[in-house]
């Protein structure tokens, strides 16, 4: 089986003396999850370890960075998925929290539910022994003004791994739409829709516009597309037409198959993505 780690930092209109950071972000994300496999980590525990590392990053919107919501709050939702048991774990609307797709590995790991939200999330963390911190710890100043400007960051951040033993995952994480309404969950906390992972075919991370990712259920959408050993870059950009047609949204998405191809796409203007994997001496970013 080849080993692979891809990871995503959000597709959307970044501005331009952010990008090279934002790149290299995705490049040290990408590096931390292949360290974990190597570690002898699972491909979930891998996917987990790049989400958690972009959660930490400020200037991704997940985790410390988040966008704010109409209320000037931070509100985030996660989800993993490890395709061999179709197991997930998903977290939505939550807040005080470093890391959100810690807890969603949490929820998977005890098997009983497959989404928490807003309080019964953070009971849920509290009643485990997750940390929490204050809101304002969350909060960059980047972010409160972008949010006084109104000028929306590139949402989202995601990755998608496949281990030597043939195990395959997926994770998303974000802070959501800027202003939105306090309580919105999008598509990162859904599994099929932002997430998912089957070890028969592959696994997908989607980034952008929420509704219409949702509306067209495009992680499970494009992982669908992978059948007859379609190769993922095809069914990358097969899923974008989908939701450009018929979710009328924007977007990317990255993909990896049971081989450890990879795909990626995206209809949105920007997509800061990379990859490593076993003939790699370093992450390589994907355009």
């Amino acid at each position: 089986m080849k080993p692979v780690i891809v990871v995503h930092g959000g597709a959307g209109r970044v501005p331009e003396e952010d990008e090279e950071e934002r790149w290299e972000g995705c490049r040290r994300a990408a590096l931390a999850g292949w360290r974990r496999l190597l570690q002898g980590g699972s491909a979930l525990d891998a996917v987990e370890e790049a989400v958690a590392f972009l959660e930490d990053h400020p200037l991704f919107n997940a985790g410390r960075g988040s966008v704010l919501n109409a209320a000037g709050e931070v509100e985030m939702d996660a989800s993993l998925m490890d395709g061999g048991r179709l197991h997930a774990g998903a977290v939505g609307a939550v807040r005080n929290l470093r890391n959100p797709i810690r807890l969603a590995r949490r929820v998977l790991d005890d098997g009983r539910h497959i989404l928490l939200v807003a309080e019964g999330a953070d009971r849920f963390a509290r009643d485990i022994g997750i940390s929490g911190c204050s809101g304002e710890e969350l909060v960059t100043e980047r972010q409160r003004a972008r949010w006084e400007a109104m000028k929306d960051s590139p949402g989202t951040v995601g990755a998608v791994a496949v281990d030597g033993a043939g195990g395959i995952a997926a994770a998303t994480s974000t802070g959501g739409l800027l202003r939105k309404r306090p309580g919105r969950v999008g598509d990162s906390a859904l599994i099929g829709a932002g997430t998912y992972a089957d070890h028969l075919l592959g696994a997908a991370s989607v980034t952008g516009h929420g509704e219409a990712i949702m509306r067209v259920v495009l992680a499970k959408t494009a992982v669908d597309l992978l059948a007859g050993d379609r190769h993922p870059q095809d069914a990358a950009r097969l899923a974008m037409a989908v939701l450009g047609e018929r979710g009328q949204g924007e977007g990317g998405i990255i993909l990896v198959d049971r081989k450890g191809r990879v795909g990626h796409a995206h209809n949105a203007p920007v997509m800061s993505c990379a990859f490593m994997d076993k003939t790699s001496d370093a992450p390589s970013l994907l355009w």
